[in-house]
């Protein structure tokens, strides 16, 4: 072993995960290297556009004085479409909310974290790719890249949701492609005055869209929209193995998205920017690999570490990265990198909202994937249906209309249909509230 090339920690992998990581190490005056393969962190990472105050506040407590926000989430909307027709709710709050969130750039603000990290006394290197781990009877201790080989006595591992190396060291098995989604987006310019008049907002407020059906229907998958300073970030992630059975191309989907009747007007006129695709992890708590071996840790993406029904992961990779890295400093102290010492990491993360979370929707992805046709078409067009029998005024008498949609129901779908959907209901909301 080359003591020269020796540090306390090596973090692989320059996103959220990975300067949470560093950072909370570097404040411990532990000497840790952040490598990244892109040109610089943020260059290659793709996501819908919020980040959440608190979690970055535990990392970073200042960060709203400097780091390049968009604009403060003040609106959140959730819509139901159909094909032609919608039903939008909207939870607004234009006061401070402390516990809110920011549309980002991700280019821009982990580029902002990674030069705060090397200000807190991180080493980082970029444009380098980790080729492999470094074993010594069986046990992590260093990396090789296409350079060098650099060595520590821990290893994090914050390298996305293909983590080739935690599959390398039989952390986890491969990716199935119903427990991935393809996420495509495209950032639309079309200034900021414009969308302060379409989403009714003032300057630096924000909007954000999760957005239900559409050219979505009967399929797993959902649509998001944030509002940028001066741009539109629209898209929607699908599960891969949707897209692959059914030969469905996402691009054509986020074309049919952006012009539907609802979504049309706020993007009208509008300039692309940017179009980019990524891999998000979908398959929950019952997916998680295994988190923790001697001299290894891994975080966020490659963790698995993805609460998809709420869109969160930026928050929960801060989260992740910094109680691996207070894991690795009690290890340090006690100069014991052993798996038996480092497994306080998953204990830490099962006290944490991180794993309670994943835990409350454990059965969700089960459910939706069974009955993708109940929860993702069939209810979805009735809502709309609802609404436009509620808001039609025919003469035709109101108990009429509410009798006629009620039946409507049971003849729409078969009683065994209805009781499957309805036992599916109970699980999932007895695995949320038990």
């Amino acid at each position: 072993m080359n003591s020269e090339n020796k540090v306390d920690v090596i973090v692989v992998g320059g996103g959220p995960a990975g300067i949470a990581a560093a950072v909370t190490l570097a404040r411990a005056d532990k000497k840790v290297v952040l490598i990244e393969r892109g040109k610089f962190s943020g260059s290659k990472n793709v996501f819908g556009g919020a980040v959440y105050t608190q979690p970055i506040k535990e990392v970073f407590p200042d960060f709203e004085a400097s780091a390049p926000l968009e604009r403060r989430n003040v609106k959140h909307k959730y819509s139901i479409l159909s094909e032609e027709d919608s039903t939008t709710v909207c939870y607004e709050n234009k006061k401070s909310v402390q516990y809110g969130s920011y549309t980002v750039i991700r280019a821009k603000f982990d580029r902002w974290m990674a030069e705060q990290a090397k200000k807190e006394g991180v080493y980082l290197v970029e444009e380098t790719v980790v080729k492999e781990l470094l074993l010594e009877n069986s046990k992590v201790v260093g990396v090789r890249t296409e350079l060098e080989d650099y060595y520590s006595n821990i290893v994090i591992l914050a390298d996305g949701v293909n983590s080739l190396l935690a599959k390398s060291i039989n952390l986890r098995e491969d990716i199935k492609p119903k427990d991935v989604a393809l996420s495509v987006k495209e950032v639309i310019k079309i200034g900021k005055d414009k969308i302060n008049d379409r989403f009714n907002l003032n300057d630096d407020e924000g909007c954000v869209y999760e957005i239900f059906g559409g050219p979505m229907l009967g399929i797993l998958g959902l649509g998001f929209l944030y509002t940028n300073k001066d741009s539109i970030s629209i898209g929607l992630g699908v599960a891969l193995n949707e897209l692959v059975e059914k030969n469905i191309k996402p691009y054509e989907l986020l074309d049919k998205l952006k012009a539907h009747p609802t979504i049309a007007p706020l993007i009208k006129d509008g300039e692309l920017v940017e179009y980019s695709a990524h891999l998000i992890p979908e398959g929950g708590y019952k997916k998680l690999p295994k988190l923790y071996s001697d001299g290894v840790l891994v975080v966020g993406d490659a963790a698995m570490l993805v609460n998809n029904l709420h869109w969160e992961g930026t928050n929960l990779a801060m989260i992740s990265g910094k109680l691996a890295a207070e894991t690795a400093v009690q290890a340090l102290d006690l100069c014991d990198y052993s798996a038996n010492i480092l497994s306080q990491y998953q204990k830490k993360l099962e006290n944490s909202f991180v794993l309670k979370d994943l835990k409350t929707y454990k059965n969700l992805m089960d459910v939706m994937h069974d009955r993708k046709y109940s929860f993702l078409e069939y209810y979805l067009k009735k809502v709309n249906a609802f609404f436009e029998m509620f808001v039609s005024v025919d003469s035709i008498p109101k108990r009429k209309k509410y009798i006629d949609f009620i039946k409507s129901v049971f003849t729409d779908r078969k009683i065994t249909e209805l009781f499957k959907d309805g036992l599916s209901g109970i699980k999932l909301l007895w695995s949320i509230f038990k």
